[in-house]
């Protein structure tokens, strides 16, 4: 790979599209090189795609690369991230990456350019590379700059055809029609392979444009090798005027005549001998430099307001309040703060996050029977600064845990309510019991998992939520139960409350959400025999209280550890982790729903799913 054509003056605003061509080539040549000299990548899918981004980053993307941060700049998210090797080559372009950083790093361990882009990178909203997501996200961003910032930023995503089969595009596809949103754009990179053959749709362009009108948006086909027209198709896109999906046809392995349009070359590096064929039929080694249009001027975002102190609601011991009703009166709470945004999916009558749509209706978005949008369009109102808190039943989160996943690994932070939790609920059954949820978040990276027993811990816990970092989690009752906590107590994220103790405590029994109060009932059936139990409410799961688990299994000895959820990954197995890292082994009885549940009340419920007081009594017993 010798050949060089030194072209140093950098691509101006409005440059002749011959400067442009030889930027796309510019961008394929960097794009084999990098993933030559890592041994892995994909170059083939950035070689189809290269003169789409060449026309968008020279003529139409308006990005400040010297502040990523800038409110008014435009965003560009690669859907498709596995053609990573292109953005690097873009970002080389730009002058913000150097040459022996995408020659030399690119994949290696420890450094930024990773395979799939990450926020690593200042300027990457989103980690991708899990097909489907990036329209998602896109869709979210759009919203958030249009109707919460009221900012000109545009949102360009650029997607693979292959992910186009995948329901989450549509899902964001059908969002922003209906928001009518014209700062958002898809640029769908129809190359006709995939990883194993065709694609669904091959060449048939047609096919993807009528789709996409049926979803409310504006379509253009071209051709995503001519750069007249797609400088066409995306100046009409920057419009405004309607979202805009932009379908190009386009040659996988474009202009490597060896690889072009083949099959079988998907995720794979050129060997270094046809790496140097592919830079010598590309003209060589570029170095040109791109400096693109600039952002509008927009004011800085003010912070009137933000972190202020939140006045939470208040409620009397004893009175029985679901944990749901007092988050919604908790967000309302919230609501002073000018960065808590509300998500919902048609069901905020019994989340009640209708509580805060009535309160800041300008804040409050419905996102209707669509999970996975909801959860990519809080990720894309955390990427412009907001604290979006996004509910529905913990059930149905679990078809939007691959987004939750990877807002992870994006670094993005929100908070995720799941109400409805358990057999608890009683009499709708199983498809809307949620008994996954805690092994799921757990599971995520950084996550906060809180499970509050009564409404003074639950509006603490949704309050602690907005000053947390990453996914939190808070999971709340569908009946409700009496308040166990005045107004004075706190709840810091990672502690715990003991409920009932004494010098004689012979067992502890340990809870979470409603099986706080079964314990308690519990411990008062003991002490009718004589038998003194503990009782420790561990409203926080993640991390979950080691020190007063510890502390109770030196006093008593025996731990009964109760969960309205199935027996993998829940508060057993937080439980279990917290003792063996103190290096304690009590005798531990493991209470959790072990069948399949069916219709019932709830309290028939807990007693058939051996969670009841009365089962926690017979399970302290056989300690």
């Amino acid at each position: 790979m010798t050949a060089d054509r030194t072209l140093t003056a950098p691509i101006e605003p409005g440059t002749d599209l011959r400067q442009v061509a030889e930027l796309a080539q510019q961008l394929r040549v960097d794009s084999v090189r990098a993933s030559t000299a890592a041994g892995s990548g994909h170059p083939t899918s950035s070689l189809s795609a290269a003169d789409l981004m060449a026309v968008l980053m020279a003529r139409h993307l308006r990005a400040d690369w010297l502040d990523p941060g800038n409110r008014a700049a435009d965003h560009l998210v690669f859907s498709k991230g596995h053609a990573s090797p292109l953005l690097y080559a873009m970002f080389r372009a730009a002058g913000v990456i150097g040459e022996t950083e995408l020659l030399t790093t690119y994949r290696r361990i420890g450094a930024r350019l990773q395979g799939h882009p990450t926020p690593v990178l200042p300027w990457v909203d989103v980690a991708t590379g899990s097909l489907g997501q990036g329209v998602a996200y896109g869709v979210g961003i759009a919203l958030a700059a249009r109707d919460l910032d009221g900012l000109p930023s545009r949102v360009w995503v650029l997607c693979g055809d292959s992910e186009m089969a995948e329901g989450s595009v549509w899902e964001a596809l059908g969002a922003a029609g209906r928001h009518r949103l014209g700062n958002f754009t898809a640029v769908v990179d129809v190359n006709r392979l995939g990883q194993c053959g065709p694609t669904e749709f091959g060449w048939d362009t047609e096919a993807y444009v009528r789709r996409a009108e049926a979803f409310g948006c504006r379509a253009v086909a071209v051709d995503g090798h001519d750069l007249e027209a797609v400088d066409r198709a995306l100046a009409t896109a920057a419009d405004g005027r309607a979202p805009t999906v932009v379908v190009a046809r386009t040659v996988k392995g474009r202009g490597v005549s060896e690889v072009a349009d083949a099959d079988g070359w998907h995720g794979k590096p050129l060997p270094e001998d046809l790496a140097a064929r592919a830079v010598d039929e590309l003209g060589g080694v570029r170095q040109l430099t791109v400096r693109g249009p600039r952002p509008p001027d927009a004011p800085r975002r003010r912070s009137a307001g933000a972190g202020a102190p939140v006045e939470l609601p208040r409620f009397e011991r004893g009175e029985e309040v679901a944990t749901r009703s007092a988050f919604g009166k908790a967000l309302v709470a919230l609501g002073a703060r000018p960065e808590t945004v509300v998500l919902d999916a048609e069901v905020g009558n019994s989340t009640h996050t209708e509580d805060f749509a009535e309160a800041y209706p300008e804040r409050f978005f419905q996102n209707f029977i669509a999970e996975q949008q909801m959860v990519a369009t809080a990720v894309g109102m955390a990427v412009r600064g907001r604290h979006p808190y996004a509910a529905t039943f913990a059930a149905f989160l679990t078809r939007a845990h691959d987004f939750i996943r990877m807002a992870a690994v994006s670094q993005a932070t929100l908070t995720l309510c799941g109400t409805h939790c358990g057999v608890e609920i009683g009499a709708d059954g199983p498809s809307q019991m949620g008994l996954e949820d805690l092994a799921m978040m757990r599971s995520v990276h950084g996550s906060t998992v809180l499970c509050p027993s009564d409404a003074t811990s639950a509006a603490a816990l949704t309050a602690a939520a907005a000053d947390l970092d990453g996914i939190s989690y808070l999971r709340a009752t569908r009946g409700a139960h009496p308040v166990l906590y005045g107004p004075e107590e706190t709840f810091p994220v990672g502690g715990s409350k003991t409920l009932r103790s004494s010098a004689e405590d012979t067992v502890t029994l340990a809870g979470t959400g409603v099986t706080v109060h079964e314990c308690l009932a519990a411990a008062d059936l003991l002490a009718e025999e004589g038998v003194a139990a503990r009782v420790l409410d561990l409203y926080s799961v993640k991390p979950v209280d080691g020190q007063a688990l510890a502390a109770a299994a030196d006093a008593t000895g025996r731990l009964v550890v109760v969960e309205d959820h199935h027996p993998e990954g829940g508060l057993g197995e937080a439980v279990l982790g917290a003792l063996a890292e103190h290096r304690r082994c009590p005798a531990l009885a493991h209470l959790a729903v072990r069948i399949l549940p069916g219709s019932g009340t709830s309290a028939e419920l807990l007693d058939a799913a051996g969670i009841s007081r009365g089962r926690i009594a017979d399970a302290a017993r056989r300690l």
